[in-house]
């Protein structure tokens, strides 16, 4: 892990994401440094990354910006690509003098039929437009301006990055300080159009060797840009957030890691914080990390929240009036699929006992009034499948 917390600070160094690299930090290893931190603490994270896979950026960028303390990223060394989403998180964007950025474009293989090309396509559309949309706020650029330096490949000093809006401010630097930062290891080959002071720095201290390919991660060649998306076997792509810095707004709840977690590994982290933003609840990472559950276990919760969230969108189509965040609620309780359905069955009847007594119902009814109605509201309730034990 390379999310090192000391205090209010914490270091992020080497590749974004697991991509077979020595030195890298995840999702989780962010989520967990935060929770270290306090939920609303202030912060101070040391930033020096040439970047790596794309969508785990987005996410690290979306917990870092949940984070409710004040937060300031100081870029040491470099933000490139990846990374350099990352940095847009900041309340404040530090760059060290000497320091790096640079954003550009996501890209990716693709093998397989057109299908499978065009799936490609619009992932990395929809990825860069996301990227360009973050960009964008932090700098007050337009999208459109945005994702034109993207497709440029924009490297940038620590004052052409203040310049251009993607830092607030250069670190000046001590009087005894006359060595400049020196960018993380990173095979700097990989991009377009990286300074050749990085190139030569790369093969200088042996970083072109440094990745160790496996068999699902065969070794990349040369120029070709950070990959959107870890290697995964055919069939079980992770799923790219249209929105990645909502997606992952709601991660970091405060509690600090349990002894439990530390047996969830790396790649069993990552795949949850995945399937949780493809699930729609967020939210249940950080919990589920911290129990140390299992992919299988977390599966099962995050269809189970799937079916309550479904739950609440049925009943609130009959009673508006409910709350809409109903169904976090119900979740933070952590009520079952069965409890959930069993109290809102209970707040529509009460609901429809109430709108017909505020509603005077005919004398004709006698005492079987509200017991009428609710018979008549489960039977719609039945059909909806919101009974108990439906």
């Amino acid at each position: 892990m390379a999310a090192l917390v000391n205090g209010n600070e914490i270091i992020l160094s080497g590749t974004v994401g697991d991509l077979y690299w020595d030195e890298c930090f995840t999702a989780s290893d962010v989520i967990f440094a935060l929770a270290q931190v306090g939920r609303d603490q202030d912060v101070t994270i040391r930033l020096n990354s040439g970047g790596g896979i794309a969508t785990e950026g987005a996410a690290i960028h979306s917990a870092i910006a949940a984070h409710r303390g004040r937060k300031v990223i100081v870029v040491e060394g470099i933000a490139a690509s990846a990374a350099s989403v990352i940095a847009m998180a900041g309340d404040e964007v530090v760059m060290s003098l000497g320091a790096l950025m640079m954003v550009h474009d996501p890209s990716g293989f693709t093998f397989g039929t057109i299908d499978d090309h065009e799936l490609q396509i619009k992932a990395l559309t929809a990825l860069a437009t996301a990227m360009a949309g973050i960009y964008a706020e932090k700098t007050g650029k337009t999208v459109a301006e945005a994702r034109a330096d993207m497709q440029a490949e924009v490297w940038m000093t620590a004052e052409e990055a203040v310049t251009a809006g993607y830092a607030d401010r250069t670190l000046a630097r001590a009087a005894n300080d006359d060595a400049a930062p020196e960018p993380t290891a990173f095979d700097y080959r990989l991009f377009e159009h990286p300074p050749e002071r990085l190139v030569a720095l790369a093969d200088q201290r042996a970083w072109t060797k440094r990745a160790r390919p496996t068999a699902a991660s065969p070794a990349v060649p040369p120029r070709l840009k950070e990959k959107p998306m870890a290697n995964a076997p055919a069939g079980n792509e992770p799923v790219i957030p249209e929105n990645p810095t909502a997606a992952l707004a709601a991660v970091v709840d405060g509690a600090k890691p349990t002894a439990t977690a530390s047996t969830v590994s790396r790649a069993d982290a990552s795949e949850i914080v995945t399937l949780c933003v493809a699930g729609g609840v967020p939210a249940m990472a950080a919990s589920l990390l911290a129990e140390g559950a299992t992919v299988a276990q977390a599966k099962e919760r995050i269809g189970a929240a799937g079916e309550v969230k479904n739950l609440v969108a049925l009943a609130r189509r009959k009673d508006p009036t409910l709350p809409a965040d109903l169904d976090a609620t119900m979740l933070a309780e952590g009520k079952t699929v069965e409890q959930a359905r069993a109290a809102l069955f209970d707040k529509l009847v009460a609901s429809e006992e109430q709108t017909s007594v505020s509603s005077h119902v005919p004398a004709a009814l006698g005492n079987a009034g509200p017991t009428a109605s609710a018979t008549s509201m489960q039977r719609e309730l039945k059909r909806a499948g919101l009974t108990k034990g439906a």
